[in-house]
C-alpha cells in the first residue's frame, strides 16, 4: 500500500548521511560544558559513543563481492528511507553498513528522517505492531511502492537480546553483550540479510534488476 507521506516528499527532503553526521556533531558541540547528570546529559554521552562506533565501521567495512553484485545490478531508482535517532546504539552499529551499501549504486538514494519528528511515519513500521524500534529501513521505487523493509537489528542480534531478556538480565547488561556481539560479527549478519532481501526482490520483482543477475 502506497503511503501519503511519500507523495508529500517528506522522505525526499530527509537528511543525507553527511547531513545527519553534521547534525550529531552540532548536538555534541552545543552540549559542551554541560556537567549535569540529567537525562539529556546521558543522551549526549550515548551520542558521542555512537559516533565513535559508526566511525570505526566506516573505516573498516567494505561491501562483499556477492552483495556488491546484487546492488550494482539494480537498474531502477530506489529511495531508501532510514528512520532513526542519534542516540540509538543499534543505529550506530547498522546505519554505516546500510550507507556503504547504498553508495554502490547511484540509483539508490538514501535519506534519513528522525523518528521523534515523524511519529506518524514511524507508526507505519512498528515492530511487533507496538514498538517504535529503530533503525528501520524501508525501500521505495519511484512510484512510491514499498520494495522491502529491514530493522531494527539483525535477526541474530534480536535473538540474542530476546534470550538475555528472558533470563531477567537488566538492560545495562544485555546492552553490553549486544554491542560485543556487533563488534565480533563485523557486519556479516546484516550483509547476509541484505543478500537474501535483494535476491528475493530480484525473483519477485525482476523488473528492478539487470537480467544478468545470477541467483542462488
Amino acid at each position: 500500500m502506497k503511503k501519503q507521506f511519500y507523495f508529500d516528499d517528506r522522505v525526499q527532503h530527509g537528511m543525507t548521511y553527511e547531513e545527519y553526521k553534521k547534525m550529531i556533531n552540532r548536538i555534541i558541540s552545543d552540549s559542551a560544558g554541560d556537567t549535569s547528570e540529567s537525562d539529556e546529559s546521558s543522551r549526549i554521552e550515548f551520542t558521542k559513543l555512537n559516533l565513535h562506533r559508526s566511525a570505526r565501521i566506516e573505516k573498516t567495512y567494505s561491501v562483499s563481492d556477492e552483495l556488491k553484485f546484487l546492488l550494482q545490478n539494480i537498474i531502477k531508482p530506489q529511495l531508501w528511507m532510514v528512520i532513526t535517532e542519534e542516540w540509538c546504539g543499534d543505529s550506530a552499529q547498522n546505519l554505516p553498513y546500510i550507507v556503504k551499501m547504498s553508495e554502490i549504486n547511484n540509483l539508490i538514494n538514501l535519506k534519513i528522517i528522525l523518528r521523534d519528528d515523524n511519529p506518524d511515519i514511524m507508526d507505519h513500521y512498528l515492530t511487533n505492531g507496538v514498538l517504535r524500534s529503530i533503525p528501520k529501513l524501508v525501500a521505495f521505487d519511484s512510484e512510491g511502492n514499498e520494495l522491502f523493509e529491514w530493522g531494527s537489528r539483525p535477526k541474530e542480534a534480536e535473538m540474542l537480546v530476546s534470550q538475555l531478556k528472558s533470563k531477567g538480565m537488566p538492560k545495562t547488561e544485555w546492552n553490553k553483550k549486544l554491542h560485543l556481539w556487533y563488534a565480533k560479527n563485523k557486519g556479516r549478519s546484516i550483509e547476509n540479510e541484505f543478500i537474501e532481501i535483494l535476491s528475493n526482490l530480484s525473483v519477485n520483482s525482476p523488473e528492478y534488476f539487470a537480467k544478468q543477475v545470477s541467483l542462488k
